[in-house]
């Protein structure tokens, strides 16, 4: 590996982190991951020394190549811990994914098809495919638009993203346990898998009203 690696921070979704080409990281993962958490800045809490922005939201990756699947692209997502020297692989993140289309186009891995794009991107941590449909008038990737998202300020250009087989991605099923709903230690529950496993909870069971902090949560 060079001295220097390109690299593109961007905002997905809910989400900010560090965007780059397979072919420019080292191909060993134990090399790859201790270079990432060089470039976070962990493990450290502040993540003084590196881009990483003192979150879990601000502190991912984004791993992008022309695709060996039939996509235009694969995609990796990968969490750097933030406190600890922890690199995981055992999600993918729909948030990053608002990324990988417009960094694609810029990398020149995928061609500008009219006024929309759409990109093709085959998750390699789940197996699935999506499409994200992004704004390209004059021939160029627009990031300017009036569309708002929960939780960032300020307005951006939309990015459409339709899932295929999102079902099951990762628990084989869209129910894993076959029920609509479950009781754990006297809570009832659903435990649904569809893009990513989730613990569906009603507030009230739990005492919360919705006003708590991240911190109380």
């Amino acid at each position: 590996m060079s001295d220097s690696v390109r690299c593109m921070w961007m905002r997905g979704g809910t989400s900010k982190g560090g965007y780059f080409l397979a072919e420019d990281l080292p191909q060993d993962r134990g090399a790859r991951d201790a270079f990432l958490l060089s470039v976070m800045g962990s493990p450290d809490p502040r993540q003084i020394d590196g881009m990483g922005g003192a979150d879990p939201l601000t502190s991912k990756v984004a791993i992008v190549s022309k695709s060996q699947s039939g996509a235009d692209v694969d995609y990796l997502f990968l969490q750097v811990g933030v406190d600890k020297p922890l690199v995981s692989d055992m999600q993918n993140c729909g948030n990053i994914l608002a990324g990988v289309g417009p960094f694609a186009i810029e990398r020149g891995l995928v061609a500008v098809t009219g006024d929309s794009t759409d990109v093709v991107i085959h998750m390699l941590n789940t197996g699935q495919t999506a499409t994200a449909t992004l704004q390209t008038p004059n021939g160029k990737i627009s990031y300017l638009g009036d569309t708002a998202i929960d939780g960032v300020p300020g307005t951006a250009a939309p990015v459409a993203i339709a899932f295929q087989d999102s079902a099951g991605s990762s628990c084989g099923a869209l129910l894993p346990t076959g029920n609509a709903r479950d009781v754990i230690d006297g809570i009832e529950v659903t435990l649904i898998d569809d893009g990513m496993p989730c613990v569906v909870i009603c507030g009230v069971d739990m005492g919360i009203t919705g006003n708590e902090t991240r911190e109380e949560l």
